[in-house]
């Protein structure tokens, strides 16, 4: 009782803080659409580059536009719901830094909540706007004999993937706890890890599609799951059930970064500033 009273204690003042961010921004509505936008085009530059590489070569690893298409558009969808929600927890560092966090240690709010909705930004829509279209053409472009459980496997990829995103998310800003600021090591595993599984995980050495899929498991984020999609056989002898594990994954990945934000949390020490 007390955990889900804390939960929605923690929901409730993330919408309150999102919401006066969303009022803020909504202030110059021009500025907001063109900083969309912006944000869209920007993100784009991504599958330009993969377009451009295929103008000269007719697949990648064994995998056909359409096919790279579909796991570019899974893990930039995924990815942008995780960095729309807790985008800003890499700006932690700085909150240390110059000790304005002891500010959210004192007030009568999770902490958590306070800090994945510090600076919440809409214009971070863009990204999942770009993804979701990329995503789109790729449903109707790709060879697939289309199933009831590989259509259900799409969007259950997309949530999936933005829950470990966001545990990854949590689980940086631990880590910026403990060492006092490295939000760029966080984000060679957020913004890193999206920019990975763009591609098919036959280009990429075994030890490394090994340690994505075991250690630190985003290949569950489109990978694992898009391999039986798409009939490709993955790079690591896999049961057939684990393309279905994506929302187990993710959960383990939630239990274990709220684990870890909680000890990173009880081990920090106050700047004095």
């Amino acid at each position: 009782m007390g955990e889900r009273s804390a939960l929605l204690e923690g929901l409730r003042a993330y919408r309150l803080i999102a919401g006066m961010w969303v009022r803020s921004s909504m202030t110059y509505r021009t500025s907001f659409v063109v900083t969309v936008f912006g944000n869209l085009a920007v993100t784009g530059l991504d599958f330009v580059g993969i377009l451009l590489m295929f103008s000269q070569v007719d697949s990648l690893g064994g995998w056909s536009l359409p096919e790279i298409a579909f796991l570019y558009g899974l893990s930039v969808t995924a990815f942008g719901i995780a960095d729309l929600v807790l985008g800003s927890m890499d700006v932690l560092g700085s909150r240390i830094r110059d000790g304005s966090f002891d500010i959210l240690l004192v007030r009568p709010a999770p902490v958590l909540a306070q800090v994945g909705a510090d600076l919440f930004a809409l214009r971070r829509l863009g990204r999942i706007t770009q993804g979701t279209v990329v995503l789109g053409w790729a449903l109707v472009s790709v060879d697939v004999d289309w199933s009831a459980p590989k259509v259900l496997l799409v969007p259950i990829m997309v949530v999936s993937g933005a829950a470990i995103f966001s545990a990854v998310f949590v689980a940086g800003a631990a880590f910026q706890i403990v060492a006092q600021d490295a939000s760029e090591v966080q984000n060679a595993f957020t913004y890193g890890g999206t920019t990975l599984l763009q591609y098919p995980p036959t280009v990429f050495g075994k030890d490394l599609v090994r340690g994505v899929t075991f250690m630190l498991p985003l290949a569950f984020v489109n990978w694992v799951p898009a391999a039986y999609v798409l009939g490709r056989p993955y790079p690591i002898a896999l049961p057939q059930w684990t393309a279905f594990a994506s929302p187990l994954v993710a959960v383990a990945c939630c239990v274990l970064a709220g684990l870890v934000w909680r000890v990173g949390l009880r081990s920090y020490r106050s700047t004095g500033s």
